[in-house]
């Protein structure tokens, strides 16, 4: 029997081989390695050396521009300047600065085309009077930058009827109740905005009463939408956080602006006018024969001479401003235009930018039954007192002054400001 053969068997490879494939594979990986970590550390040193010498040595010869002594005196002063024009008369005074320029810069109000414009639609009845606040705003709001004519990026809607012009043209309240209604109706039935919010951003304006009586056949109306207003009284429905106390103002002023007259002031108190309502009578009856209280109990004859009126605010300290049959009226607005300081007598009074402005800072604010000791609790205001809140008054004269056009923090700007406020918490 012959030997076997073993059994044939793959040679294995050469282990030289193995190792010198290996060999290669690593050492180009740790050339690659190192070289990575060659370039970040160069990079990284690089950014340190930068970093470190920023700004460069003073032995440098490098110049590097720097602002002249004037653009950095400007640029540290400009907000001191801005916050000494915003002063405390304000509740808060910086977030007016800024959310009024950001009014300026975004806010759109779109006014409804419709209505004929020859009865009580889009145009106001006229500029003059008691009630011109009205007939300022229909102007100003058509010729201001604020008026969009794209409905898709207005934030509000202004709904353009003149109840002033109805009542002008005759119209009785019956009648003008079922006017408003059915504009507002059609309105609502031509237009998707309306149903977006039940009405929540749209907006009318009236100053007469009449206006507020004209929509009382419109329930939502009067619950959703903004009403500006120059009779806010809280007993009759109006609502602070919702309504507008638009400011009631007597223009043109039969006079120039006062203020900074001081020496001048050397009445106590002044009133004249007519006993319409209770807290007036009240007044008259107190205080007519008083030798330190100018009250008289009717309004002043023109006959004894022109402007008699007008410029007794000018030798006042304290215009009594009782409510009438009203509770606003356009002495407030004459008192702040002479530089006379308003004593507002009023139990249901929501005065006009009162979310804005600080009226503790410029006014003298009582109930009505402080009217029986109006002379003491005037006496006891020191001159320091008085003085502080005259010039305080100053500040304010340009925030109820209608102008056309209008100019920034006139009585225009400051009720679209307050329309801005009440717009920013509808959302839909």
């Amino acid at each position: 029997m012959s030997a076997s053969k073993p059994p044939a068997t793959q040679s294995p490879m050469p282990f030289t081989t193995i190792s010198t494939k290996q060999g290669f594979i690593l050492i180009l990986s740790t050339l690659t390695l190192l070289t990575f970590t060659y370039i970040s550390f160069t990079s990284l040193a690089s950014t340190l050396q930068y970093t470190y010498s920023y700004p460069p040595p003073t032995t440098s010869t490098t110049t590097i521009p720097t602002p002249s002594i004037k653009e950095d005196v400007d640029l540290e002063e400009e907000p001191n300047r801005k916050s000494d024009e915003f002063s405390d008369v304000y509740h808060t005074p910086d977030v007016f600065r800024l959310n009024y320029a950001e009014m300026e810069k975004r806010f759109k109000v779109y006014i409804y085309p419709d209505g004929d414009p020859k009865t009580f639609y889009q145009t106001p009845r006229k500029l003059t009077g008691k009630y011109a606040s009205e007939g300022y705003f229909f102007q100003n709001i058509r010729e201001s930058r604020f008026r969009t004519e794209d409905p898709d990026e207005a934030h509000l809607f202004f709904i353009p009827i003149s109840c002033h012009k109805m009542r002008g043209k005759g119209t009785s309240y019956e009648n003008m109740t079922i006017i408003v209604q059915n504009y507002v109706d059609g309105l609502i039935s031509k237009y998707p905005y309306w149903n977006r919010t039940l009405g929540a951003d749209h907006f009318f304006v009236t100053c007469h009463d009449v206006g507020v009586r004209a929509t009382e056949g419109l329930p939502l109306l009067v619950k959703n939408s903004i009403r500006a207003v120059c009779s806010p009284s809280y007993d009759v429905g109006f609502i602070p956080h919702k309504d507008i106390a638009l400011p009631q103002v007597l223009q043109p002023f039969a006079l120039p602006r006062g203020g900074n007259d001081i020496e001048n002031r050397t009445t106590l108190g002044f009133w004249a006018g007519h006993r319409n309502s209770r807290i007036r009578v009240i007044l008259a009856r107190t205080w007519e024969n008083d030798t330190e209280l100018d009250i008289s109990n009717n309004r002043i004859n023109r006959a004894i001479g022109p402007l008699v009126y007008q410029k007794r605010f000018y030798r006042t300290k304290f215009c009594i401003c009782p409510g009438g049959s009203q509770v606003n009226s356009a002495r407030i607005a004459d008192s702040i235009h002479y530089g006379c300081i308003p004593v507002i007598l009023s139990n249901y009074y929501d005065l006009p930018f009162n979310d804005i402005l600080d009226w503790s800072t410029f006014s003298v604010i009582l109930k009505e039954k402080d009217v029986y000791d109006l002379k003491q609790i005037l006496k006891d205001i020191s001159q320091e007192q008085f003085v502080t809140l005259h010039n305080n008054l100053v500040k304010i004269q340009k925030h109820f002054q209608w102008n056309t056009p209008p100019i920034p923090y006139d009585a225009f700007h400051m009720v679209m400001y307050d329309l801005w406020l009440r717009h920013s918490v509808i959302k839909y």
